[in-house]
């Protein structure tokens, strides 16, 4: 056998995520559609995107909702896309339009982080990542960070960390680091945890996650099982927001987590919403679902309310 045809063997395949080559190759199915930046004639929200880590190459795409008149202070919307850690980007259609509709639905301003992937990046990568980009967004707290947009119109006292399936878990991974080492600057409200990933109870990570994330413990992992986790008590935040679909494989992994969070001694409050009749993700893969703009509605309440 020739080195070529050694080379295109695939060693370990993932379906519908990636596949890797025996010469460590890795390779994802399907193909991302891209967005640029810029003003979307809709909504009237502006994006753009920044550096957030030159050192790791980490960025972020910004969305700034339409103002008229004086403005005053927009709530800070900070966001973790979703993916299984190995696929997805702000920057991808389907991720930016979700957000366009967020920024503006909800008036805030959102930052949506595009941290580094598996396997390529071994998790916690991505999770290391994305606790990285909110200390970088911490250090607009005063003004003075180097984003404008973050300087002039976030409130840094109403803050709310959000993602979506293994988004919605590292949205939580770095709530609880922000609680732990008492972050200062950002006043972090709450969590909006939509169709959340995690261990089940009596269900061990799959093997892709275990690929992923060489050094897992298994049940003692506390990015999969967050109830393992000695400083959750300590996640910052006083409410959270679990969204969860009737459809989804990951419904009763939301419930879980929703009750595993009012046992820990977190003290915070927990809601739950659920959309009937859709899937995992479906305001991604289904924009047009009239089930959509109630998710939505629930989101902005949630930030929103006093």
């Amino acid at each position: 056998m020739d080195s070529t045809s050694s080379a295109n063997e695939t060693t370990h395949e993932f379906a519908p995520y990636f596949k890797v080559y025996k010469d460590g190759r890795v390779e994802r199915y399907g193909v991302p559609d891209y967005v640029p930046a810029g003003l979307d004639p809709k909504t009237q929200v502006q994006s753009k995107d920044v550096v957030v880590s030159s050192e790791s190459g980490v960025s972020a795409r910004l969305f700034l909702p339409n103002i008229n008149g004086p403005h005053h202070k927009l709530p800070l919307v900070v966001h973790y896309h979703g993916g299984a850690f190995c696929v997805g980007s702000p920057f991808i259609k389907a991720f930016h339009n979700f957000l366009l509709s967020l920024a503006s639905a909800a008036h805030a301003i959102v930052i949506s982080v595009d941290y580094r992937l598996a396997p390529e990046h071994p998790l916690p990568t991505a999770h290391q990542d994305s606790w990285a980009a909110l200390q970088w967004i911490a250090t607009h707290s005063n003004g003075q960070g180097p984003d404008p947009w973050l300087n002039e119109y976030a409130d840094f006292g109403r803050v709310f960390l959000a993602g979506e399936s293994a988004g919605a878990n590292i949205a939580h991974y770095v709530a609880v680091q922000a609680g732990a080492t008492g972050l200062a600057g950002p006043n972090i409200l709450g969590l909006l945890m939509v169709h959340p990933s995690f261990g089940g109870k009596d269900k061990e990570p799959s093997k892709m996650y275990g690929f992923m994330c060489p050094t897992s413990a298994g049940f003692s992992d506390p990015l999969m099982y967050p109830e393992v986790d000695p400083n959750l008590p300590s996640m910052a935040g006083a409410k959270v927001l679990v969204c969860v679909a009737e459809k989804d494989s990951l419904r009763d992994i939301g419930l879980a987590y929703s009750e595993g969070l009012s046992k820990s001694g977190w003290g915070g409050t927990v809601s739950v919403f659920e959309t009937e009749g859709e899937g995992h993700g479906f305001f991604l893969l289904n924009p047009s679902s009239q089930k959509v703009e109630p998710l939505i509605k629930a989101m902005v309440d949630f930030i929103n309310q006093d």
